[in-house]
């Protein structure tokens, strides 16, 4: 019961937030589409860590036609992998959770992908309604930060949980069979 009421809180002060952010700026600006995107992360983030969920769902195991990530790859996940470690992304999260050789630690960041790429697809299908409403209502080209950013900032993450993944779970396999 205490669960639910957090959850219904945490929802209805992000409804309010997004409702304060569409009535005090232009939604057909960058501004809009970088705080919208912020402004999700941090609203679905906060949900998500409330709800406590496993993540067992058969989505986010690989599937066959990603085939090793090869699919990524050629998307462009290395080269946005490079750009997070240019912009110091990747400096700030290792400085932030520093990865373990052990297995329980493996195991974590295993469920961390899943739980980060939950996140980027919530926030990817909320922007993506955003951007639908903001073409029809100002024209495609006054709604193309919306659509660049959200590439960027949750499609692309995405695509890098569903690399990572994979590759976790093998060293996740070959720690266990070590031990």
């Amino acid at each position: 019961m205490r669960k639910t009421a957090l959850l219904i809180l945490i929802a209805i002060i992000s409804i309010a937030s997004i409702c304060a952010l569409v009535s005090y700026m232009r939604m057909d600006g960058f501004s809009f589409a970088w705080a919208l995107n912020f402004l999700l992360m941090l609203c679905v983030s906060v949900f998500n860590g409330a709800l406590k969920s496993q993540l067992t769902s058969p989505y986010y195991n690989e599937g066959e036609w990603e085939r090793r990530g090869k699919i990524y790859e050629h998307l462009g996940v290395n080269f946005f992998r490079k750009l997070l470690v240019w912009i110091g992304w990747e400096k700030l999260r290792k400085k932030s959770n520093p990865i373990e050789k052990n297995t329980k630690a493996l195991m974590h960041l295993h469920y961390q992908t899943k739980r980060s790429e939950l996140d980027h697809v919530i926030i990817l299908l909320i922007v993506l309604g955003f951007n639908v409403f903001v073409a029809f209502k100002f024209g495609v080209l006054k709604s193309l930060w919306l659509l660049v950013l959200n590439v960027l900032l949750n499609l692309y993450p995405i695509f890098l949980q569903r690399y990572n993944r994979p590759r976790i779970a093998r060293a996740i396999n070959l720690s266990q069979r070590r031990q």
